[in-house]
């Protein structure tokens, strides 16, 4: 059970902070302080099943928390960030994903707060030298894309004080699930290929262009946001002392096939997949294989099962997309 005390989950309006946030109620804690950017979305929806103390948007936030406007917290998640594989304004990436995280850092360590970030698997660039999270190899990392390099910015620089007692960085990989309906162009497959399931009744992927792999045999690690948010809250709440970095995956390894097909089945359909042309201005950026090892996750105490595609698409389909896109 959670303490008494105060719990911050920025991007609290998000897929994984929406998560994070129902699984601490789940866990008896509604001291939550809520902090997001709701601006003009419809994120808002995702906040009305949650039980929370307060909501502030994050720049008003931070100003309070800098002049020590609430007392007694007893962790802060922080996961918000832009997290678009494709954005192209740098300078707006480091400000938001970098700067607004070293100003949480600086406060959580002034305060010898307890603060769990969220880092990314975009960090690991192309996976050619694998995906291992020991933090003395951050320095071998070469993200692909901006927002990779953001986080893996603020990773360097937590890591230059040896992340000091109190921080730890969660690498997330491919995460899907219910309230990612406001992410655009960066919602998961099982989103967008439910959607062409409906209208067209077919699923298309992107061609390979990789002689080792096939095309749809490209592969993810695929973990369901409920599994992500057990992570998350496990490191806030259960192993404060944990620092570093550790991967949040599944450990295993499955195909974008295999994910169209589990989506078909949830459907009650026949697979139906199209292979189409990548745009070009992706194929140099892409991972072709993206596996979490979860040996430094399982060692920290974390030993609850991870949810099947299978079995997490059909929950998410069956529960949320079918019901018209019921928010969780």
């Amino acid at each position: 059970m959670a303490g008494k005390g105060l719990i911050i989950v920025t991007g609290a309006a998000g897929l994984i902070g929406s998560a994070v946030a129902r699984e601490l109620n789940r866990r008896g804690a509604e001291n939550l302080i809520l902090v997001d950017h709701l601006g003009h979305t419809e994120k808002w929806r995702y906040l009305r099943s949650i039980s929370y103390r307060e909501y502030f948007e994050k720049q008003d936030f931070l100003l309070r928390l800098e002049r020590g406007q609430f007392p007694g917290i007893e962790a802060i998640v922080h996961l918000g960030a832009n997290s678009s594989t494709t954005e192209t304004d740098a300078s707006h990436l480091v400000e938001n994903n970098y700067r607004y995280s070293m100003e949480l850092a600086r406060v959580s360590a002034r305060d010898g707060l307890r603060m769990v970030y969220a880092s990314s698997a975009a960090t690991y660039g192309d996976g050619a030298d694998g995906f291992d999270d020991d933090p003395a190899r951050l320095g071998e990392l070469r993200p692909l894309n901006m927002y990779g390099y953001s986080k893996h910015m603020f990773d360097c620089w937590l890591a230059r004080d040896q992340f000091r007692p109190g921080f730890l960085g969660l690498k997330y990989f491919n995460v899907y699930g219910p309230n990612e309906y406001h992410k655009g162009n960066m919602q998961s497959l099982v989103l967008k290929a439910f959607r062409q399931v409906q209208s067209d009744g077919c699923i298309r992927l992107f061609k390979s262009y990789h002689p080792d792999y096939a095309d749809g045999e490209q592969k993810r690690d695929f973990l369901y946001v409920e599994d992500a948010a057990r992570m998350t809250v496990f490191f806030a709440l259960d192993n404060r002392e944990a620092t570093g970095v550790v991967n949040a995956g599944s450990g295993t390894a499955r195909t974008w096939n295999d994910l169209a097909r589990a989506v078909f089945g949830a459907m009650g359909r026949e697979p139906a997949i199209e292979y189409i042309e990548m745009p070009a201005e992706l194929r140099g950026k892409y991972q072709y294989y993206t596996c979490a090892p979860i040996e430094r996750l399982r060692q920290a105490g974390y030993n609850q099962s991870i949810t099947s595609i299978e079995d997490a698409v059909s929950a998410y389909v069956r529960d949320y997309l079918l019901a018209g896109e019921a928010c969780a």
